[in-house]
């Protein structure tokens, strides 16, 4: 009798300091549950001698009665509670659906260039945003009077300390502390005094590509970025090389993937010629693998970039680089 008696009074107590429906719950079902204290207890009255039954089943029925009645008690107070905590809002009312965040068209686009470039055998290497003028010009055999140097094109911070134009630095510093074969890309952010249009802006980013072992040819260079070319584009794209000049490489090369538009017929996208340019290559000079301690007789390389968001607005079809930068959200939702 006295453990019946105990066993009301530490259910009433858990029941009073029960805070919400949940807690609530879990004091019923440990009391007057299926296995509960109290059904238990009911359950082997059975087993008692037949002269102290009436009196246990008395006092076990009297408890769960008062057990559950304060159960029903503090349950309509917290009810209560909760309901004035919520009063004035329409709870008929449709709840907040919060929308999915999305990555950026040039995450996306930089992830799938260096999936295919991963799957040829290219580890990605980063270097450093702000850089010094030694990588970003010198290393790369860019002679003193040349034209990118200048303050109109290049944010200098301070006397041979600039913010990178481009990301083939990366290239050098590899060259570095590593010994052929290299064969790496270096996506990331460039910055350029651009005045900004919608081909053009202060920051972009670039994806340089550099392979050097013994025997590389340019052969190997069209393979590889005409390989790229049906990879990201289609089985159909074709990719065209003409002759140019880059003071980091001799021979050089521009080269332009078909018009992904028209499919080589000619459009206003491509000005009619049938061709979108995508960026610069050719085999490395001689004299940059001077600067790293590379022997140019026994090794040679090839060198490659191409725009970010060049690649990114030919496989979408955006006509301004702007709409990549000014975060507005019924764009960014469109990828």
């Amino acid at each position: 009798m006295e453990h019946v008696r105990d066993i009301e009074r530490e259910a009433i107590a858990e029941i009073a300091a029960c805070s919400d429906e949940r807690a609530l719950d879990a004091v019923r079902v440990r009391y007057i549950g299926r296995k509960g204290q109290l059904t238990l207890v009911m359950r082997g009255i059975g087993q008692l001698p037949p002269e102290q039954r009436p009196a246990m089943g008395k006092a076990a029925g009297a408890a769960k009665a008062a057990v559950t009645r304060v159960l029903e008690e503090r349950s309509a107070a917290l009810k209560a509670k909760a309901a004035e905590q919520v009063k004035g809002v329409d709870a008929t009312l449709p709840g907040r659906r919060y929308k999915a965040g999305r990555r950026h068209p040039l995450t996306l686009v930089t992830e799938e260039i260096v999936e295919i470039f991963a799957g040829m055998g290219f580890a990605v290497v980063e270097g450093p945003e702000v850089e010094l003028e030694y990588y970003n010009f010198d290393a790369l055999n860019m002679p003193s009077d040349h034209p990118a140097r200048d303050e109109r094109d290049t944010f200098y911070l301070r006397e041979g300390v600039l913010l990178r134009t481009e990301t083939s630095a990366v290239q050098i510093r590899t060259m570095e502390r590593t010994s052929p074969p290299v064969r790496v890309i270096s996506p990331g952010r460039c910055y350029r005094n651009d005045t900004p249009d919608a081909t053009h802006f202060p920051v972009f980013h670039q994806v340089e590509g550099l392979y050097v072992d013994r025997g590389v040819n340019f052969a190997d260079l069209k393979g590889v970025l005409s390989c790229f070319a049906r990879q990201m584009f289609g089985s159909g794209m074709r990719v065209r090389f003409r002759p140019d000049f880059f003071p980091f490489t001799e021979p050089s090369a521009e080269y332009a993937f078909s018009c992904v538009v028209c499919g080589g017929k000619g459009c206003r996208v491509c000005k009619n010629t049938g061709w979108l340019e995508i960026g610069g290559s050719g085999m490395v000079d001689p004299e940059v693998f001077r600067h790293v301690g590379y022997d140019s007789e026994a090794c040679s390389g090839y060198a490659f970039g191409m725009g970010i968001e060049r690649i990114a607005m030919v496989k979408y079809g955006i006509d301004d680089i702007r709409l990549f930068y000014e975060n507005d959200l019924r764009f960014i939702r469109q990828f």
